[in-house]
């Protein structure tokens, strides 16, 4: 695929990102900042933060998508810095790491700033209050990557220990390790809020169920070192940069390897982007080139093919671009293809192979139509004998040929054989539930014996009417799980009537119930939902359409209702009810009372951490978002006082409190050197401690100073 435009950036680019306003912004090695207009590719503004990054294998900035701050790691890898964009100035500095930091990320919703590092910790930075707050779960390695979804809820992060760590960013607690690679994991990507792509360094690929915490398929291997994740808006496809410069395209939807050599550029690729503005995959590389790919290119030219029906050229140019199989001229042309074979079919039934051959005509140069119609040609040569055989009444002959070429069992002759024998096997059944019909049943059945298809529904219909009167008895009661229990255990009662009757029924049932839930009308799916949940097939589809109409019902009740607890308990627990207009609202509203709550903490005033999250205190899914302020502004107060020189022994009940409270978590860790270097003949060991916990903490904890 060639480039629709390129820019010459002469710098390897590092970071190539869309914002929120849909401005594209550039960001090189120099940690030089460009923003361009997507629509021209026209230069706009920029600014140089003159970091030199030697290194970019991992995220060393990234830029919030509000364009208000940039964060990247320092030339020396020793620590993270945020800048304010604007003024161009330092406002935070993440120095803790014990060796350098490997990565950094600004989450979706332009929070938080996270600081990775080769020691396996993660700091997280309130941009507005430019203070660390909290930090992710610890991995035992250096982490690799960071990535959040696109809801801001989810954070997710990748270490040399090959595992994944899952943390909810709207609940402040952990959801899992995912763990399925054999080797270190060198990039993540989020699709969406439900599904995360992870690539490790042997080029292996997984995508992720993020609410279930478990694989769902593993990918294709790409044969050369990934360097870079995009997927483009609509989650459809999944392209995978490399280190030979090459693109990898995937099919998100049957999670298919579409291409290995997508696109080919001349250097390492470096970032990578997709604008869903354009449909443009935007793409930096090593050598400073930013380029600027049409991914549904071709398009237009298939359309114009169509008119021409020119079927070997949309053939080459969906084998150039195969993102073009699921474009609608492309599937117009699928149906030109199925349209001439199901004529062809016909011809050959007539025995009229010369009309059969010259329908073919236009697609004889189409390497995959071409062997289509070859098998299909040698699959009709005997066709005249199955009819003769079928015509003679020789069933088992004429069965036994239509089971060697199965497109025989498209045609009408082998269509009318079935209906003669669903003719014959229902009038056998009226026999067979008489008291003395035994034999007249054998008789009626007696042309189908020999074979095997039939032979077994024979011997159980004529051994076990019992069951088949069970059956009917069922159905008249609509009591569909006995129904689906029997059909499990006796098979051949597909072939009855009733069947065919009830499956219809659960079809009309799966239509309504969807189209109730499209018009609100909930309680009326949900009654259909509940008959429609004894049909195997489709119980675990139910099962997951009734639990989301109930969280929603529950939901909206709850709004109603003004039952603060159960909403934002509900809100936390189902990512869909974010995407509301009530869901945004109350998150809009937790958003604001956190900060609100962090300009508090940042001073150690516990009453104003109070006041802000009062309203918060008794909804278990917030404790430990609670907890974390708390933690924060507790460990304000120790460093408070230290700076007030406070006696040893206050700050000493202090670390006692706090570990008892939360854990042995890094603030205290940090601080307790802190402490030690100042009070040097403390005894107090952290190891001896009582230790609480965070997932434990609960509003009962609260106290006004972490001394006393």
């Amino acid at each position: 695929m060639k480039s629709i435009k390129v820019l010459n950036i002469k710098k390897p680019i590092i970071l190539t990102k869309i914002l929120s306003d849909g401005t594209l912004c550039v960001v090189d090695s120099e940690t030089t900042v460009r923003y361009f207009n997507i629509d021209d590719f026209s230069l706009k503004s920029g600014f140089k933060l003159g970091v030199n990054h030697l290194r970019y294998k991992t995220d060393m900035v990234d830029v919030s998508n509000n364009a208000e701050y940039i964060v990247t790691i320092s030339g020396d890898g020793k620590e993270s810095r945020l800048y304010n964009a604007k003024t161009k100035k330092a406002i935070a500095k993440v120095g803790r790491h014990q060796g350098e930091v490997s990565c950094v990320g600004i989450d979706s919703s332009n929070r938080y700033m996270f600081s990775c590092g080769d020691d396996g910790k993660t700091f997280v930075v309130d941009m507005k209050m430019e203070k660390i707050v909290f930090t992710l779960p610890i991995h035992i390695d250096t982490v690799t990557d960071i990535v959040f979804s696109s809801n801001s809820n989810w954070v997710a992060t990748s270490s040399y220990d090959r595992k994944i760590s899952l943390f909810n960013l709207s609940t402040m607690t952990p959801k899992a390790k995912l763990k399925a690679h054999s080797s270190t994991i060198v990039k993540l990507h989020f699709l969406g809020y439900d599904r995360l792509v992870s690539v490790d360094k042997k080029a292996s690929a997984i995508v992720w169920d993020v609410h279930e915490a478990k694989l769902i398929k593993r990918l294709d291997n790409i044969h050369d070192d990934p360097t870079q994740i995009v997927s483009d808006d609509e989650n459809k496809f999944l392209f995978v940069g490399t280190a030979l410069g090459y693109v990898v395209l995937y099919d998100l939807g049957t999670y298919k390897l579409l291409s290995k050599k997508f696109i080919k550029l001349s250097s390492e690729i470096t970032s990578m982007a997709f604008d869903a503005s354009t449909k443009n995959l935007i793409i930096g590389s090593e050598d400073g080139k930013l380029s600027f790919f049409k991914i549904y290119e071709g398009e237009e030219k298939i359309t114009e093919l169509l008119k021409l029906k020119d079927f070997e050229g949309i053939y080459h140019e969906a084998e150039a671009n195969p993102i073009l199989i699921h474009t609608q001229s492309y599937e117009l042309y699928e149906k030109i293809w199925e349209s001439t074979v199901k004529n062809a079919k016909s011809y050959l039934q007539k025995g009229d192979k010369k009309s059969a051959i010259a329908i073919f005509k236009n697609f004889k140069n189409i390497p995959s139509k071409n062997n289509i119609m070859q098998n299909i040609m040698l699959e009709y040569e005997d066709y005249s004998k199955f009819v003769t055989l079928a015509k003679q009444g020789k069933l088992a002959l004429a069965y036994g040929l239509a089971n060697q070429h199965p497109m025989y069992k498209n045609s009408s002759i082998y269509i009318a054989l079935e209906k003669n024998w669903k003719k014959a096997f229902l009038q056998a059944q009226k026999y067979a539930l008489e008291p003395k019909g035994a034999e007249n049943a054998k008789q009626i059945l007696a042309p189908y014996r020999g074979l095997s298809e039939k032979t077994k529904l024979i011997q159980e219909l004529l051994t076990q009417g019992e069951i088949y009167k069970r059956f009917r008895v069922a159905i008249s009661q609509k009591n569909f799980k006995i129904c689906f229990e029997l059909i499990k255990q006796h098979p051949f009662l597909k072939e009855f009537s009733e069947y065919e009757t009830i499956m219809n029924y659960a079809d009309t049932l799966y239509i309504k119930s969807h189209q109730f839930i499209k018009d609100g009308d909930t309680h009326a799916a949900i009654k259909m939902l509940r008959i429609l949940y004894n049909f195997t097939d489709f119980t675990e589809e139910v099962r997951e359409l009734m639990q989301d109409i109930e969280n929603r019902q529950k939901f909206f009740t709850a709004i109603e209702e003004k039952d603060i607890a159960l909403s934002y308990n509900l809100l936390d627990e189902t990512d869909e009810l974010l995407e509301t207009e009530d869901g945004k609202k109350l998150q809009e509203i937790w958003n604001n009372d956190l900060y609100l709550a962090n300009e508090k903490a940042v001073n150690g005033d516990v009453e104003g951490v109070k006041i802000a999250l009062e309203k918060y205190m008794n909804i278990s899914s917030k404790y430990a978002a609670i907890g974390t302020v708390f933690g924060w502004c507790y460990m304000v107060q120790l460093e408070n006082a230290i700076r007030a020189k406070k006696d040893k022994a206050d700050i000493e009940n202090g670390i006692k409190n706090y570990m008892l409270s939360f854990g042995l978590q890094d603030q205290i860790e940090n601080f307790y050197k802190i402490f030690k270097s100042r009070y040097k003949d403390s005894k107090l060991s952290l190891e001896h401690l009582t230790k609480g916990s965070l997932s434990m903490w609960r509003p009962s904890m609260i106290v006004d100073s972490i001394l006393d």
